[in-house]
């Protein structure tokens, strides 16, 4: 997911897709565990895009109580 599609999101959707991505994360270690796992970069970019969700959604308060 692209950083401007991130930031298009509302907090609620936000929060929704940071859910399915750990849901993802979480799937991706345990393939990994059972060497099904083809391609363990991906493991990374979930956790990247995990944090960015994140740190938009922290913004995304901030500005509310600004």
């Amino acid at each position: 997911m692209d950083i401007r599609e991130i930031k298009e999101l509302s907090a609620s959707e936000l929060e929704k897709a940071i859910k399915e991505q750990k849901e993802a994360l979480f799937n991706l270690r345990f393939q990994h565990s059972i060497n099904q796992l083809e391609n363990p970069m991906k493991i990374v970019e979930t956790k990247k895009t995990i944090a960015r969700m994140l740190t938009v959604l922290r913004e995304k308060q901030l500005a509310e109580n600004a």
